[in-house]
């Protein structure tokens, strides 16, 4: 079968506040600028370079550009841009220069670890995998169903504009999350809004910022619970998650299991009712600094024949850096029901600093 090739490419720079990424990093100094106590800008670089080959097209490149900063004591913003698919050939064109579009651009005002109020565009908080950092996954891209609700609900990749209010409780182990958001808007914008919310329980080692990580690499002991709902009109979804990342023995499990309901109901006819389930498993070998790594996602659709799909993939990490320096790379077979099966490889390189 014939095979197309693309690369990704992101390369940002970073500047926001320490509580915008949690990655498990070296301790280093920041390159930073400091107006006085209360204001400043901290600077970062994020860059990922991918290759695909998979035997029909399908891949995709992308470039952002991140920044952000304090304004005010407790008083942060973050901003993302995304040039998506820079790059990619389609019909013998590639696309270069493409368009630029706002990824997250949202304020957070903070009274105290138990309650602050974030405003603008971000992720909808759903799903641990859906609010990961991409800078900190495991394996190397999101689940392939996590963002299922994206396109009914007028989202970017999980992202929505509306108001959140988050916080930390006992001692920071129970956060919890709560917003209303635009979501599908009808002519008049007489829709009713999209509320979503989660809850979060940390067993051992506590986690804190609005982006979740996707290993520590051995850095942290952590168990986390967490559930969260996404409702507008009919239409509503469930999550249940639980993630761990735990040293143990020569090295580190890092282990995550999604499970989501969508029901799009008669809003959102393009989204039937279904079980969606994320596996993520991997085993740092401290000494070797190697991760191998297990993915695998099913969507199982209610009540019709077709829809199914689910996709599995194994590949190896190698932790040149932590997430500061790495390589990663991954086979994934594709295996929708009643079409054919598809064969995907990916290598990626990753470089991070902030």
């Amino acid at each position: 079968m014939p095979r197309s090739y693309a690369g990704r490419l992101i390369v940002g720079a970073i500047v926001c506040h320490a509580s915008l990424l949690v990655a498990a990093r070296p301790a280093a100094a920041q390159a930073t600028i400091k107006v006085n106590d209360d204001v400043n800008l901290r600077f970062g670089v994020l860059g990922q370079v991918q290759a695909d080959t998979i035997e029909d097209p399908g891949t995709h490149a992308q470039t952002s550009m991140l920044f952000g900063g304090q304004v005010a004591k407790n008083v942060t913003f973050f901003v993302e841009t995304d040039s998506a698919n820079l790059g990619r050939t389609v019909n013998a064109a590639k696309n270069i220069p493409s368009t630029t579009i706002i990824q997250d651009a949202y304020g957070e005002f903070k009274t105290s670890d138990a309650f602050a109020i974030d405003a603008g565009l971000m992720f909808v908080p759903f799903s641990r995998n859906s609010v990961q950092s991409a800078a900190t996954l495991l394996p190397i891209d999101y689940g392939a169903y996590t963002f299922s609700q994206s396109a009914p609900t007028q989202s970017s990749t999980g992202r929505d504009t509306g108001f959140q209010v988050k916080g930390y409780l006992a001692n920071n182990h129970l956060e919890y999350r709560l917003g209303a958001f635009q979501g599908a808007r009808d002519a008049r914008s007489h829709r009713t809004f999209r509320y979503a919310g989660r809850a979060m329980y940390n067993l051992f080692e506590t986690e804190v910022g609005f982006f979740y990580t996707g290993t520590y690499v051995g850095k942290k002991k952590v168990v986390a619970l967490g559930a969260a709902f996404d409702k507008q009109d009919d239409y509503h979804a469930y999550d249940g998650d639980l993630f761990v990342d735990y040293p143990t023995g020569p090295g580190a499990v890092t282990l995550q299991f999604d499970y989501n309901r969508f029901d799009g109901a008669t809003l959102f006819a393009t989204l039937p009712k279904q079980n969606d389930l994320l596996l993520e498993f991997g085993y740092l070998i401290s000494a070797l600094r190697l991760t191998p790594v297990l993915q695998f996602s099913r969507r199982d659709v209610i009540d019709l024949s077709t829809g199914d799909e689910q996709r599995w993939s194994l590949g190896l990490n190698y932790w040149w850096a932590a997430h500061n320096a790495n390589i990663k790379a991954a086979f994934m077979r594709i295996d929708p029901t009643g079409l054919a099966r598809q064969n995907e490889f990916t290598l990626q390189l990753q470089f991070f600093y902030y």
